[in-house]
Formats: C-alpha cells, structure tokens, sequence
C-alpha cells in the first residue's frame, strides 16, 4: 500500500465482542499519527462490527500492524480505500428519521419498509433497534436527496402502513426538536380513553339512535360540529348526574395511556387533556393520571340533574388549537416541541398546530393530513416516535 495525504481508509473489524478491541485498535492508529474522522461501533448478540474511517499520513506498515491485532484478538478485518468526508458528503441531503413500530418486525416487514425506501430514493445510513425484549420498534436514519419530496415520501409511507396494516411507520425531520419534545397533548374520546362518553349516556338513558344519527350527519357535513353538540347534549336533559359520575370513575384508559403519561411525568413533560368531550370525565382523567391540564365541555347541572345545555365556550377545532397554543405560551414552550394526539376531524387543527401531530387509530383522513399516525400499537408507541429505547423506558417507568 503506497502513501497518501489526502485519501482514506475504512477499516473495519467483525468478530466476537472482546473488551480491548476497540482500544487496541484505536490505540495503533494514534501511534501512526491517523487522523480518525469517523467511527461507528454495534453489537448483535455479543458479535461486534467496528469502523473506523481515519486518514494517515503514511499507510506503510500500518494495515500489518492492524493485521496482527486482528489476528491475535480472533477477528477479522477489511480495509477500503474511500473518499475524503469532504468529497462524499452531499450538503444538501436532508436528514430524516423513520421510526417503524409493531407488535414484531419481522425479515418481511423490514425488507417491505427497506424496499419502499428505496424505490422513493431514500438512502438509509444507520438502522437501531429501540426496543429491548423482542424486535417491535427501529429507527432508520435516512438521507433525502434534493429531488425527493418528504411530503411525498410520508404518504407514501402511510399508505404503506396501512396496506400491510402490522406495523406504523413515522417520518421526522432529524432536527434539534425531535428529541427535546416538552409538552403533550391529548384528546380524551377514542384517543386517551377506548370510547365515546356521550354515546355512552345517550345508551344509559334510552336516546343512543338519537345521538347516532345527529352524529352521522355531522360527519356527513349537514351541521357543523357545535350545532351537533348541542343538539346531542339536549338529548341528555334530566339524566342524573349520578350516571355522568359513575361512568367518569371508570372510564377505559386505552392501551399503553397509564404507560405514556407515567414516563412523560418521569421525564418533565408537561400533559394535557383538550377534549370536545365533558369535563366530569376529562377531570377525572386529570386525577386519576396526574394530568397537568384538562380542558372540555362542561354540562349544565340542576337538582342533580342534566339540563341539557352546555356552560361556556364549546370546545371545537378551532377552540382546541387555541388553546394548545395558550397552553405552549404560557408554560414557555415552543409550538415546535409540542405533540398533539388526536383521532377525529375535530383534532385536525390542533394537530397542525403541533411541532408534531399524531392520528391515533383515526380515520383515513386525519391519518393522510397528520405528521404521523398510529393504528397497530397503543398510546405509549408515541415513546418511540422521540427516540427513546426501551432500555431507558425501563429506566423511567
């Protein structure tokens, strides 16, 4: 091998993990004088591959000296000459980050996830496994070129997810903010609980097909959704409030719900519930999960009963993005570092909002408008999406 002042080598060693491998390695490329520009170590089930990318001064003698080591310490090792960081690397390439998660990524789920990639010219620089136990969650770090559209790229994603339909698949800008998100926020309805609280005391009190059908025509678009709201609420006139109670003390937490708000709290979130939903239930929830904030519709009370009516402003989608942004100003924290979770039309404006809004189990078009959506895992999948593994979810839950 001749000499060179400006090309570099790859060196890379495979074999059995061993505890002075890489310092011996590192320490024979200090005594030749290297310059290492980049190093990349992983362990799979106790077999190590290491990289070093270094530029020497002179490469005389140095690969034999490396040859020993490798042969002395049982591995094996590969040398490739490459170009100059400088040289190789794009400064236009965006960088992004796609999070996959399901109940378990298979060789059929990866290859259909690493395949899509790139076909879309996506190019993936590093895969890491998230969690721990079993293989559920990886993060692959991906480069876009100039010509691919990330907009694009992220339907083309979600149309994926839904087409295989056993795993979610998220793409993030890798940036400042994606790990140093600071707030959550949350609808209640089919999103922090499993149903709906209005349909379920429309059916305690006899008027279920009733407040179906006014909910149908919402979705169809023949009223806007606070004509709807209070024409369902007046429905309710004379149930007792005892029902309301009864039900907001056992509400169904939805899967992984106590596991997400649980380690947000460890790691100095702050949480909050912004629901179209009522405030007997959204309190309770509060309480019961030490929610920082709550915020719903509260329903009118007299001699124990309903009236039928609602108190204050009715919290819509436009209501919802308000007060997220209210509640970012007044804790000081930028919309950016903001999450909003939500699985209904009216979390649409309040996800946009967001530095990063989330459709969970939504329908298809909160799912194709939102930053990301889940539908094959629960509420704490979202622990996932800010890079946490599952070594540190132990750590903290």
């Amino acid at each position: 091998m001749t000499s060179t002042s400006s090309g570099c080598l790859l060196v890379t060693v495979t074999g059995k993990d061993h505890p002075s491998i890489t310092s011996r390695f590192t320490g024979l490329l200090a005594q030749a004088g290297a310059e290492l520009l980049d190093v990349e170590q992983v362990v799979v089930q106790g077999r190590l591959t290491l990289c070093l990318l270094v530029r020497l001064p002179d490469t005389r003698g140095v690969p034999k000296e490396l040859l020993f080591a490798a042969r002395e310490l049982g591995v094996a090792l590969d040398f490739q000459a490459v170009e100059s960081p400088e040289a190789a690397e794009s400064p236009v390439a965006a960088r992004y980050v796609v999070t996959a998660v399901g109940r378990a990524l298979g060789a059929r789920e990866l290859h259909s996830l690493t395949s899509h990639l790139s076909e879309q010219g996506a190019l993936v620089e590093r895969i890491v496994r998230l969690t721990h136990t079993h293989l559920g969650s990886v993060e692959l770090h991906v480069t876009l070129p100039p010509a691919v559209d990330p907009e694009a790229l992220k339907r083309s994603l979600l149309a994926l997810s839904m087409r295989d339909n056993t795993f979610d698949v998220a793409l993030q800008r890798e940036s400042l903010f994606r790990r140093s998100k600071r707030m959550v926020v949350m609808d209640m309805d089919s999103t922090l609980i499993r149903i709906e609280v209005i349909d379920e005391l429309a059916r305690a009190y006899g008027v279920g097909e009733q407040v179906s059908r006014i909910t149908e025509r919402a979705m169809h678009g023949e009223m806007d959704y606070d004509e709807s709201l209070r024409q369902r609420v007046s429905l309710l006139a004379g149930l007792d409030v005892s029902v309301l109670r009864e039900l907001a003390a056992n509400l169904p937490l939805t899967e992984g719900a106590e596991t997400l708000v649980k380690v947000l709290k460890r790691l100095g979130y702050r949480t909050a519930v912004i629901s179209g939903g009522f405030s007997v239930a959204a309190e309770a929830l509060k309480a019961r999960l030490g929610i920082d904030h709550a915020f719903s519709n509260v329903l009118e009370e007299a001699d124990g009963k309903l009236t039928g009516r609602t108190v204050g402003p009715i919290v819509n989608a436009r209501r919802k993005a308000e007060l997220l942004e209210q509640l970012a100003n007044q804790e000081g924290i930028l919309l950016e570092q903001v999450i909003a979770v939500g699985d209904g039309a009216n979390d649409l404006l309040m996800l946009e909002r967001a530095g990063l809004g989330i459709a969970f189990r939504a329908k298809p078009r909160l799912r194709e408008a939102a930053d990301t959506s889940i539908s094959a895992g629960g509420l704490d999948t979202i622990l996932y999406l800010l890079g946490l593994t599952g070594r540190e979810l132990q750590e903290v839950s």
